[in-house]
């Protein structure tokens, strides 16, 4: 059965519930969505944040079941997409109606926080067939590149490990580059050194080179000061934003310039310290614990398009910010609150809809019979 939910957005961005009706539910073949309970649901969206009306509703599927603590996810030039399982080491390909194989099982050491983390695809995949990942080995955090079915050849090694704070987002940028971030491993003093690569978001050329465009030169740091970053989204501008845990008082997201250092352990949320660059949004840790970001763009979804997009653990829920011309936070809600536990990553898939990991499986969430699962946004059918 498909159960259709209804959350209102209006001004103040507040989220209204409301139950609507039962139709037809979805078949499922190969680890996608199973046709018992609910698999289908509606998102109203009849107010944009400036309370102009905006069409249509946005429906929530139930893609896939039976995952276990998805993390990662990068999408093939045929709409396919490929996700990492943390704690396996799998790397899966789902394809959009939800039908879910295992292509490797990617060598990792990770324990806690580490393990498979990001992937993405090389900005030529069609010509080089490169698959990037960010992976734990018994001796570091590293990243790997390798053509489907192959062992990953490392391209950056010696990232600080621990059972926590390991980062892990790996995305490429606008301009090809490949930015990686990483955790301060437990160490949170090295998140102020520019000799360390804990505490980080780094940029590096796509065959693990250094640009020469770096703020600080012969080195991969772009920016640092930071605790434990996992979401990078760019918005249409090229401008980075990213997302990042807090210690005990606030989660982050933060606009990043090339070069800023962003505080931490000095700082934990907004200091106003001239130093240090201030988060652009701060969450209570409680309704928050950050990880994976989209920004959408020319999406399936015209009225959420600039909008960021985080996941949230601890919170369960996935937050929207009204982001501004100038990058700056308008105004924000929350989606999904509670409904699916604990998310840990959001991307937006070439068919323009917005997929969402649930990750109830990785060791601090409560799993129902079909978690892990992922999570299709997407118009709802008229």
């Amino acid at each position: 059965m498909r159960n259709l939910r209804l959350i209102g957005k209006f001004p103040p961005l507040a989220v209204v519930t409301a139950l609507a009706l039962l139709v037809g539910a979805c078949g499922t073949l190969n680890g996608a969505a199973s046709d018992d309970g609910e698999n289908k649901r509606a998102v109203d969206t009849s107010a944009d944040s400036s309370g102009a009306e905006a069409a249509g509703r946005i429906e929530v599927e139930v893609l896939t079941t039976g995952l276990e603590a998805p993390w990662g996810a990068t999408f093939l030039p045929d709409g396919d997409a490929l996700v990492t399982e943390r704690d396996t080491g799998r790397l899966l390909r789902v394809t959009p109606d939800g039908q879910t194989e295992e292509v490797q099982r990617i060598p990792e050491g990770g324990s806690g926080e580490g393990g498979l983390l990001g992937v993405a695809l090389s900005p030529d995949y069609e010509r080089d067939e490169f698959v990037y990942v960010y992976y734990t080995t018994g001796e570091d955090n590293r990243v790997g590149r390798f053509k489907l079915g192959e062992a990953p050849e490392p391209i950056l090694t010696g990232i600080p490990v621990n059972t926590y704070h390991d980062g892990g987002g790996l995305a490429f940028g606008p301009d090809g580059m490949l930015y990686v971030t990483t955790g301060d491993a437990g160490d949170a003093a090295t998140a102020q050194d520019k000799g360390s690569l804990s505490g980080k978001v780094l940029r590096l050329a796509p065959d693990g080179g250094i640009p020469e465009d770096n703020p600080f030169p012969e080195n991969p740091v772009y920016s640092y000061g930071h605790r434990n970053v996992q979401g990078l989204a760019w918005d249409e501008s090229g401008q980075l934003f990213v997302s990042e845990f807090g210690e005990n008082q606030y989660d982050e997201v933060n606009r990043i310039e090339a070069g800023g250092n962003y505080g931490w352990p000095e700082v934990e949320g907004a200091g106003g310290e001239p130093e240090f660059i201030d988060p652009v949004q701060t969450f209570a840790t409680s309704e928050a614990s950050p990880s994976g970001a989209a920004i959408p763009k020319d999406s399936a979804i015209p009225q959420w398009d600039g909008d960021f997009f985080m996941a949230a653990l601890r919170g369960a829920r996935l937050w929207r910010l009204d982001l501004d011309s100038d990058g700056d936070v308008t105004g924000k809600e929350a989606l999904l609150d509670g409904d699916y536990g604990r998310l840990r990553n959001t991307v937006q898939a070439p068919d323009g809809s917005l997929w969402v990991f649930t990750n109830n499986r990785d060791g601090r969430g409560t799993p129902g019979e079909d978690d892990d699962r992922i999570l299709r946004l997407a118009p709802a059918e008229s």
